[in-house]
């Protein structure tokens, strides 16, 4: 170490998250309903069983008719039944006729056209005369013209979001090979949670970790189990001890750093975790730690240490745990960032930063505005950011300026 706050050991965000993408193996992939897959990542391509439609049918409630051009307004048919939706029909029509059908129903033998029931007067029982002047094929579903019997509905990789299972399960598709989600414990540690407003007074603050990782993971359709652990050696092995048997990601938040009390890192490298890296040269989050331990069975076991300040776990959260746990499902990709032109000055910084944002239009061009109270320990502007901003080491930033950013 040369220089007042210069630590040369600290590796810098871009090198932090290709490390994660590098290091970390894809877990096993599984056959699982599709019903359950939301989020979740394909592990292979998906064709088609089917054909859709199914079979040709009627876009609309109206009639179904047989003509051999183009119909003229005030065209009379001879009406010969009615076919509702799932239902079928032996009949079929023939040059003049007409049959009564509803949207979705399957169109009877010789239909060339469908009439919607707007522009069709019922004459009496056995007739109908059409309106307005009707063109072949229209309203007409053909056989396939959505999708074919053999075509791809979605690729390897591709993440199952609602419009994709809802898609895939209108071809009939039951089950997916997916990549596993990995079973996450999640360790909040330290002595100094709340439980109440009297708790204040012995110098205890409240927990907004558990319910912000919590939550994070809620959102993504995802539970974790949660455990507190008191700050001594003992404590903090018996239960990374424990987890390693049966979690693919220990998350942790605080313990860390360099203080007597910080005995995450000591504890897991002792239980045979293998460091990637230590330290990261950003604000906030500089403590953060990555780990891997490989198991007797050939699998992973991987931990991931926060710092343990609110706002450096919600940027670890956004930017470092969604980038593992991609990686953890097959996906070796970085951060997407945004580009958006910021508003005002801002002075320079030893370290990289990620500053919480508002990010909005003006005149077509994506702008974002710094909020205030970014120290770590405060997450209060969280209720008005959308994006997490990234600002550059020993740069003094001037008003419309480029950024990267992510939208949170």
């Amino acid at each position: 170490m040369s220089g007042c706050g210069v630590e040369h050991s600290l590796i810098s965000v871009d090198q932090a998250l290709k490390l994660i993408v590098e290091k970390t193996q894809a877990l096993s992939v599984e056959s699982i309903p599709l019903q359950q897959t939301l989020n979740f990542y394909l592990a292979e391509n998906v064709y088609s069983p089917i054909n859709l439609p199914l079979f040709s049918q009627s876009a609309v409630d109206g009639y179904a008719i047989c003509a051999k051009d183009e119909i003229e307004a005030e065209a009379v048919f001879d009406l010969i039944g009615e076919i509702r939706a799932g239902q079928t029909t032996d009949l079929f029509l023939q040059q003049g006729q007409a049959m009564r059908i509803f949207t979705g129903a399957k169109i009877p033998v010789g239909t060339t056209t469908i009439a919607r029931q707007e522009i069709v007067d019922l004459l009496d029982l056995n007739q109908i005369k059409v309106i307005e002047q009707l063109k072949q094929h229209a309203d007409l579903r053909d056989v396939g013209e959505e999708i074919a019997i053999g075509q791809c509905l979605a690729e390897h990789g591709q993440q199952l979001s609602v419009g994709a299972i809802a898609a895939l399960s209108m071809a009939g598709i039951q089950q997916v090979q997916v990549y596993q989600y990995p079973k996450i414990a999640v360790v909040i540690t330290g002595d100094e949670v709340a439980e109440t407003i009297e708790d204040f007074a012995s110098g205890q603050i409240f927990d907004a970790n558990a319910p912000l990782i919590r939550a994070w993971f809620a959102q993504r359709n995802q539970q974790v189990d949660i455990f507190h652990v008191a700050d001594t050696v003992e404590a903090v092995k018996t239960l990374l001890h424990d987890l390693i048997k049966s979690y693919q990601l220990i998350l942790t938040t605080g313990g860390i750093s360099v203080g007597d009390y910080d005995f995450i890192r000591p504890v897991a490298l002792d239980l045979g975790f293998e460091q990637i890296f230590w330290k990261i040269k950003q604000k906030p989050g500089k403590p953060m730690f990555f780990a891997e331990l490989s198991k007797v069975d050939q699998t992973h076991c991987y931990l991931l240490g926060l710092p343990g300040n609110p706002a450096a776990v919600y940027v670890g959260m956004q930017i470092y745990t969604a980038t593992l746990l991609n990686a953890l499902q097959g996906q070796k990709q970085l951060p997407q960032w945004f580009q958006a032109r910021l508003s005002h000055d801002l002075k320079a910084d030893t370290r990289e930063r990620f500053l919480r944002m508002s990010a909005h239009f003006e005149q077509e061009n994506l702008t974002v505005k710094s909020l205030g109270k970014q120290q770590s320990h405060m997450l209060s502007n969280l209720m008005h950011a959308n994006s997490l901003v990234r600002i550059p080491a020993h740069e003094q930033m001037q008003a419309g300026q480029i950024v990267q950013g992510i939208f949170i």
